[in-house]
């Protein structure tokens, strides 16, 4: 008589547990998004009753109300998309996590707005429309109310479609249409839009171009040596350097300019100190780093890792100090406009107009900016922490050098355009070094290993490092963000035009 065969079904009680539990994952994976949703709109619910606060004696403070809502989403708008930059390739080299990331770029975002974000700003941005040439004060806070709503809606749809885009060309755009539907296109400072024009493709292939130079330096001097540790200890501090330097010099010319003016000239030489004090500080610390490495490229990593962490937390700084000015700058000429509707070329930022900036950019990344921290540090190319840090000193450098030459850059575009030049230099010199070719075969014993690339059409797509599709949307979204913004701004103006002038 045979045994009876024991079941390999569950009980019943597990079954019933396991159905739960699936329909909690459901219910959180489905729940997710509309949490940050909400969330987003319980922060421009506090931004409208702190506004409250500070205007409730203002004239026709209702208006002022709901430019600190619009504010407050264009600020969400700027934290999702924009610093998704400054930490993207961080994230994407595995160098610190996603938390870490968000709690770094939160944080400093929030203290380069407040302390060295600017107190004076210009309420037509970048000279792009003639304040003189607004027909009436009150048309010109309309002209701004439409300018906020319209670059906030489009960062929005660029944030949803995974394509990170400059959000200084956005409000510059949306300046651009509401202006010209107030005042006309003889209002418009065409050389101003010129050199908006001019960046699109001057800061992606000058970060590009950087980024790869960095990398081929770093692969030809310490990934391909025979002893990489020691070509490490000699190089690495020197890298080091560069990159204090450049920050300094970034910080001191850039980051701070609103609060106080320096020269470039004293820029470069409080760079230059910075540098060599770098380098006196970071020869033993990497030299105790690389003790016990092995000789080979997954040890490197390890010293690129700490670079990484500090320059994202400078970029965010960096960002806040300036692009925060994206998102109160129209608001601040509302406030201050309201009042008898004069019209002013630059205005006073008030600390509650720009702590709704700075919190409302925290608040955008932490809800929202995950997705295109993905999209730019794993999805464009593979990133590695050497790899990484050269799209952040590339980024640093580059708008250093252009901002030297008078030449005007989007810092988004030197990002990410740092980002495919890293991946398109690797498809090149994956083909093209004769260093790198001899290097597999010693390790590989793949004597073919050329011939293979170059005879084979599958081998060489399936060599391809950036992804394409990726590669088009972006490019595109970068095209359109001008002419976009301006005709949607323009819209909005001529509704509200219809509705309260």
């Amino acid at each position: 008589m045979t045994k009876p065969r024991p079941s390999l079904e569950k009980p019943t009680l597990d079954k019933y547990l396991d159905k739960v539990t699936l329909n909690e994952e459901a219910t959180h994976h489905v729940l997710r998004p509309w949490a940050g949703i909400g969330l987003g709109f319980l922060f421009l619910l506090v931004s409208v009753i702190f506004a409250a606060a500070y205007v409730s004696e203002e004239p026709k403070y209702l208006i002022i109300l709901a430019a600190a809502a619009v504010a407050g989403y264009m600020a969400m708008n700027i934290g999702a998309n924009d610093v998704t930059n400054n930490v993207g390739a961080a994230v994407g080299s595995k160098a610190i996590t996603m938390t870490t990331a968000l709690i770094i770029a939160a944080i400093f975002e929030v203290a380069g707005a407040v302390f060295a974000g600017g107190r004076v700003v210009s309420t037509i941005e970048a000279g792009i429309v003639d304040a003189a040439q607004m027909p009436s004060g009150e048309a010109f806070v309309w002209v701004m109310m439409a300018a906020l709503i319209s670059a906030a809606v489009w960062i929005n749809i660029a944030t949803w479609s995974g394509a990170p885009i400059s959000t200084t060309h956005s409000i510059v755009g949306s300046i651009l249409g509401s202006g010209v539907a107030a005042a006309g296109f003889s209002s418009i400072h065409w050389a101003s839009l010129a050199g908006i024009t001019a960046s699109w493709t001057i800061s992606p292939l000058l970060g590009g171009g950087v980024a790869a130079l960095l990398l081929a330096f770093i692969k030809t001097f310490i990934i391909y040596r025979e002893d990489k540790i020691t070509a490490a200890i000699f190089w690495t501090p020197i890298l080091l350097a560069v990159m204090t330097g450049a920050f300094a010099t970034y910080f001191a010319v850039i980051g701070i300019e609103k609060v106080a003016h320096i020269p470039m000239t004293q820029g470069i030489l409080i760079g230059l100190a910075v540098a060599a004090l770098t380098i006196f500080a970071a020869r033993p610390w990497i030299a105790r780093q690389a003790a016990g490495l092995d000789n080979r490229n997954q040890s490197l990593r390890k010293l690129f890792q700490l670079p990484l962490i500090l320059s994202a937390a400078l970029l965010s700084f960096a960002h806040g100090a300036n692009d925060v000015s994206n998102a109160v700058g129209p608001l601040a000429a509302i406030v201050a406009n309201v009042n008898g509707l004069a019209i002013v070329s630059t205005t006073y930022v008030p600390l509650w107009v720009m702590l709704i900036g700075a919190f409302g950019i925290s608040c955008g990344l932490l809800l929202f900016g995950p997705k295109l921290i993905r999209v730019v540090g794993e999805e464009i190319t593979k990133l590695n922490p050497m790899r990484a840090y050269c799209v952040a000193l590339a980024t640093a450098i580059t708008v250093i050098i252009a901002t030297s030459l008078g030449l005007p850059v989007s810092t988004t575009h030197t990002a990410v355009g740092a980002v495919f030049g890293i991946g398109f230099f690797r498809e090149w010199y994956t083909r093209n070094s004769k260093r790198r070719l001899e290097y597999v075969r010693q390790k590989t014993g793949q004597m073919d290993f050329e011939r293979r690339i170059e005879h084979s059409p599958e081998e060489s797509h399936r060599r391809r490092l950036v992804r394409r599709s990726h590669f088009m949307t972006i490019v595109a979204a970068w095209v359109i963000t001008v002419p976009v913004s301006a005709l949607l701004s323009a819209a909005v103006y001529t509704v509200f035009a219809a509705l309260f002038i």
